[in-house]
């Protein structure tokens, strides 16, 4: 069991770098939980949020596998700020519950860390003890989804920036900012972070 379930967000836009960060906190013991990649196995496993789906998006939304039609479900929500929101409403309650059942069989870490692109969106930062935002200038991420994801277009990539918060609006509420801009070492500042943390989290 974590010794006082105190628990840190980490946040970012696409492209900002969270999963290097993420892999630094690990390194340095700390447990981390990827939202987004425990959601596309929920959405494949959950047997609630499957049927949930399956209301909301149709028969369509799953193959005769069983299996997550992912290409469908990006289609339809993509343009379609409404459908999208509908989807985030199933999918973001599940991960939280989720989030709470691996938080409470983690290892004795004095805290742990919960990974998420839309923290701030999706109201979800309220329950976090601290939060860690990830930054780094527009052009450089941009780049850096381009060459990790051969299959997005430029378009496709502002499309989604537009819908997340800018660098400005996460570093207002945000209890960190590091910068993952390349220019500046990201190792110092985490390890300065997660000092800190220890500290505050006994």
């Amino acid at each position: 069991m974590c010794n006082n379930f105190f628990s840190v967000g980490i946040t970012g836009g696409i492209g900002s770098g969270k999963s290097l960060i993420c892999k630094i906190f690990l390194v340095l013991g700390v447990p981390v939980y990827s939202s987004d990649e425990r959601a596309k196995w929920l959405l494949s496993h959950d047997d609630l949020l499957k049927n949930q789906i399956i209301q909301q998006f149709g028969e369509e939304a799953y193959d005769q596998e069983g299996k997550l039609n992912r290409s469908y479900l990006a289609n339809t929500i993509f343009t379609d700020e409404e459908r999208r929101q509908q989807l985030n409403a199933l999918v973001h309650p599940r991960v939280g519950a989720d989030f709470d059942k691996w938080r409470a069989s983690c290892s004795a870490s004095p805290y742990v860390l919960k990974e998420a692109a839309l923290l701030f969106e999706t109201g979800s930062y309220r329950q976090l003890d601290k939060i860690i935002n990830v930054s780094a200038p527009k052009a450089l991420r941009i780049q850096r989804v381009l060459l990790r994801d051969i299959h997005r277009s430029k378009e496709q990539l502002e499309a989604i920036m537009a819908k997340q918060w800018s660098d400005k609006q996460r570093e207002e509420l945000a209890d960190f900012t590091i910068k993952n801009n390349e220019k500046e070492l990201v190792l110092p500042e985490v390890i300065k972070i997660h000092k800190h943390l220890l500290k505050i989290s006994y």
